[in-house]
């Protein structure tokens, strides 16, 4: 049974009187005791994703450029009240996403261009994700899951999260779009970092819309591609894929890799697919790589790896429980990498780090 996250406020008239009480001058180290100020920013984190995402969903960004312009006339344009998108703007001065100049608006920062949809390293579609009731709701969950020890998104929603995306064609695109942002960051490096050289047919599983794949493709003249995801998914392939030479040597294939991809290739490429998937679907999915690879081929699971050690890595343990919410799935170190290649029928050869990410490189056992 799910506990409403707000239940463990003992009197909600005491905490409503709390509220009343936080202090509305600036905060500093002089009102707050250090501890304090720091728990009290990680406390309200959620507000900053929430301006963010909101900042995306709105399309603020894309209607804006370094010059100034009015509330009033971005509102006009982007079909909000310009009293509020006035303060949604001036927090995100504070976010640095927007600079205020007295007298003339708000002009959009570098960091802030990164929200626009046509932007080069856009996370528009990430940040709307995140804001998303799929996402955010479930996380406030994040309590009962470790309770239990399994996903929530269930418990909150009705239904598994596979299932609602199937039924939600819209959050579903959301999500893709989303994932794509995040996975584009993500694994870019390992174009550069890993060597692809060898490989003559490369198969992407899960790869999405393909945008990883075109990146390989284009540095890799030799080499042939195939993306392969959902039917619906693949329906809207990179631009990339669709012109030119890369796409004289790419085809794109829909199916379920849980039951089956396609055969024959010397190289399976996972990016960000199993941290999605508890260990039993996670070993599926690889067995189904495994009957299909080429004898000397391999697998290789582009993952952001949670250390052995003690070492920080909040990026890998923060995605970690969003895994655990959401479907059941996890962030793994390198020892639960070879378990897990070793219960498919693969051995762990070697990790390639890059940038933010690794590459687990697998061969047939």
């Amino acid at each position: 049974m799910l506990t409403d996250p707000s239940d463990n406020v003992r009197n909600r008239d005491d905490h409503r009187k709390g509220i009343a009480n936080v202090p509305t001058a600036p905060l500093t180290r002089a009102g707050f005791s250090g501890p304090a100020l720091r728990l009290y920013e990680l406390i309200t984190a959620s507000w900053v994703a929430s301006a963010v995402s909101a900042a995306a969903e709105l399309g603020v960004a894309d209607v804006m450029t370094a010059e100034p312009r009015s509330a009033e006339e971005i509102a006009a344009e982007i079909g909000a009240d310009p009293e509020t998108l006035h303060r949604l703007l001036r927090a995100c001065t504070d976010l640095e996403l927007v600079d205020l100049v007295p007298g003339r608006g708000f002009a959009l920062t570098g960091l802030g261009r990164a929200l626009r949809g046509d932007a080069p390293d856009s996370m528009r579609a990430y940040a709307r994700w995140m804001g998303t009731r799929a996402e955010r709701s479930t996380m406030a969950y994040l309590a009962d899951a470790v309770r239990t020890g399994g996903p929530v998104f269930e418990d909150v929603h009705g239904i598994p999260v596979w299932s609602y995306m199937r039924n939600a064609p819209g959050t579903a695109a959301l999500f893709d779009r989303g994932m794509t942002d995040i996975s584009a960051q993500l694994t870019r490096s390992i174009v550069d970092e890993y060597d692809f050289g060898g490989i003559e047919c490369l198969v992407d599983v899960g790869g999405g819309h393909g945008r990883l794949l075109s990146l390989l493709l284009e540095a890799h003249p030799r080499m042939r591609g195939v993306l392969f995801d959902r039917p619906e998914v693949i329906a809207r392939p990179e631009p990339a894929l669709t012109r030119g030479d890369v796409a004289t040597r790419c085809r794109v294939e829909g199916g379920d890799f849980l039951e089956g991809v396609p055969a024959g290739a010397d190289a399976y490429l996972l990016a960000s697919v199993v941290h999605n998937w508890n260990d039993e679907d996670a070993a599926r999915i690889l067995s189904r790589c495994r009957e299909a690879v080429a004898p000397r081929g391999r697998v290789l699971l582009a993952e952001v790896l949670v250390p052995e050690g003690p070492e920080p890595a909040p990026t890998a343990t923060l995605m970690d429980l969003s895994m655990l919410v959401q479907c059941g799935g996890k962030q793994r170190t390198e020892r639960q990498f070879a378990d897990l290649l070793r219960d498919s029928g693969f051995r762990l050869e070697r990790i390639v780090p890059a940038q933010g990410i690794a590459v687990v490189e697998g061969t047939p056992a």
